[in-house]
């Protein structure tokens, strides 16, 4: 039988508890009980992402969100999908650069179903992955790629940031999304080699929140899971540790058919799970989170330089975090204009510090969105996985908010001075395709790519 431990509500928790087991053959389990409404989420996180990926074969972490989707011995086509929404649920999976996650929100009495399809396709996906279900799933990220980074406006930001932000042969240099060469390089036994290493419940975690009867969830869990076995193949991620400065601006201009000039940035930041963190994600919301923020205030209601200014922040726990800025300028605005405000607003923030009420609101709007996510069965099994697959203790997840409200002026001027500098970011510019100028235009484009292969 799985071991385990009671619930008890820690300090700063507002009451909620969950219980951790661990099965013989490694799955961790967190159960919480709520039983406000008759339904129960399932998540289960796999400790891999695209930080695991090796040069050459990028995306297969996300490649298998999707082929998880295809079938399992039991389960064929999209039987998944059929099952659970005909039983009243809802499901998906997403991949990040340090995890792949499933999940389902069942009506109750269906929580069973649940836990059986996860450990189906856990335990015997295998058994169904072969060349047709490969190709297809090839195809739709490839075309998920194509309309949500090659086709759009501003698509492949987040990649080019990404790669200035992190150098060449980092783990975090590639996003989740791969490349197009690597999508069509990946083959069958690459793909298979890839499951046997990483899908195996000892490098999983296993959440179930909601109206449950913990110890009859439990036997269901161990029914299903209990009997598949354990890998002891997978290689420890690379080491993503950098200096706390980049100790220079790093830089990229892109002429593309865009509706208006954008100045992004990321800023290298604390790594997640950190006290630091905290106080970056609160400078970041006084900066730049909504029209409160000093960014909006300055460049789009006082200057009305901009239509637009964000200022928000990616956690990272494996590598450093990004604070991650976006503008986009009012007609005719250069973006020289729009980085002298934003680099004026930043240092008058690090010398002074934020104001009481500024610290009052964000702390506020910082707890609101934490308890949102806490506040529903999917978002709590959600971050339980988090806490445990990343930090190892799934009970920081019912004290997140706490330590957000612990943290003070003092912290939030610290981190920003220190971090929040021009020689501390990776800038992206982004100008408009001149009508008038074409040809001129996409001869500098080429040479920019050309100077940027050569370094």
């Amino acid at each position: 039988m799985p071991m385990g431990h009671t619930a008890t509500a820690h300090a700063g928790s507002g009451g909620l508890t969950a219980t951790e087991h661990r099965l013989a053959n490694g799955l961790r389990v967190v159960l919480s009980e709520d039983h406000l409404t008759p339904v129960a989420a399932v998540c289960l996180w796999y400790d891999v992402g695209s930080r695991h990926e090796v040069k050459g074969r990028t995306g297969l972490a996300h490649l298998f969100e999707h082929l998880m989707f295809q079938g399992s011995k039991s389960v064929s086509g999209n039987g998944h999908f059929e099952l659970v929404q005909g039983a009243g649920g809802s499901l998906n999976g997403t991949t990040s650069f340090e995890r792949t996650n499933y999940f389902e929100t069942m009506p109750t009495h269906q929580l069973e179903l649940a836990l059986w399809l996860e450990a189906d396709r856990m335990g015997s996906l295998l058994a169904a992955l072969d060349d047709e279900s490969m190709e297809n799933q090839r195809d739709v990220v490839k075309n998920e790629r194509r309309q949500r980074y090659d086709n759009v406006p501003y698509g492949t930001a987040f990649e080019k940031l990404t790669a200035l932000a992190y150098p060449e042969g980092h783990p975090y240099h590639h996003t989740p999304i791969g490349s197009m060469a690597d999508l069509d390089a990946a083959s069958l036994e690459d793909a298979r080699a890839f499951f046997r290493t990483y899908y195996a419940p000892n490098n999983a975690v296993l959440s179930v929140v909601g109206d449950i009867d913990p110890e009859k969830t439990l036997a269901w869990v161990e029914k299903y899971f209990g009997t598949i076995p354990g890998h002891d193949g997978k290689q420890p991620p690379r080491d993503g540790s950098l200096p706390e400065i980049m100790g220079e601006q790093l830089r990229e201009e892109v002429v593309e058919e865009v509706p208006a000039r954008a100045l992004m940035a990321a800023y290298r930041l604390p790594h997640d799970g950190t006290r630091e963190c905290d106080a970056a994600d609160v400078a970041l919301t006084v900066l730049g989170s909504g029209e409160s923020s000093r960014l909006h205030n300055r460049l789009v209601r006082r200057d009305q330089s901009a239509v637009a200014a964000g200022f928000g922040m990616l956690r990272l726990a494996g590598a450093p975090s990004l604070g991650w800025l976006d503008v986009k300028t009012s007609s005719g605005v250069e973006v020289p204009a729009i980085e002298a405000a934003v680099d004026e607003e930043l240092a008058r923030f690090a010398a002074e510090g934020p104001t009481a009420e500024e610290m009052e609101r964000a702390q506020a709007q910082l707890e609101r969105e934490w308890l949102d996510r806490l506040s529903t069965v999917a978002g709590r099994a959600d971050e339980l996985c988090r806490f445990a697959v990343l930090f190892g203790d799934p009970q920081l997840a019912l004290t997140a908010v706490q330590r957000v409200l612990d943290i003070t002026a003092e912290e939030v001027q610290a981190v920003a001075a220190a971090r929040l500098r021009p020689d501390n970011r990776a800038v992206l510019v982004y100008e408009p395709i001149d009508a008038d100028g074409a040809e001129e235009t996409e001869e500098t484009d080429a040479n920019d790519q050309n100077e940027g292969a050569e370094q």
